[in-house]
């Protein structure tokens, strides 16, 4: 699974393809790991899932050990283009919509992810 990874406004925007599941996982979780430690204080992250067609409780598991970190560091996560059924219904069904901040777009999540 390939990651594209671009910077915007203080704010690491993550940008999966294809499927988090299995083996798969490992490269999303190196590419987290990778760019919030270069991040020395309040990482602000933002995945955009528009290219992710299925995600499995592992790859949830690596959203949620994320966002436990970064908020640790006083960071913030933000998603976007959650509409893939399969990615929804797991991140709903596990109770965790309420856990990331969801916005309708790019801009309105780099505004209030910057503005932070």
């Amino acid at each position: 699974m390939a990651v594209d990874i671009r910077q915007r406004d203080d704010v690491v925007i993550l940008k999966p393809k294809g499927r988090i599941i299995g083996r798969s996982v490992r490269d999303l979780s190196k590419a987290i790991n990778e760019e919030s430690g270069k991040i020395s204080e309040a990482p602000k992250l933002l995945f955009d899932f528009a290219e992710v067609s299925m995600m499995d409780s592992s790859g949830l598991g690596t959203l949620l050990g994320a966002h436990v970190s970064i908020a640790q560091k006083g960071g913030r996560i933000g998603v976007i283009n959650v509409s893939e059924k399969n990615v929804k219904s797991l991140i709903i069904r596990s109770r965790l919509i309420s856990t990331f901040e969801h916005f309708d777009s790019e801009d309105e999540a780099i505004a209030a992810l910057a503005g932070a």
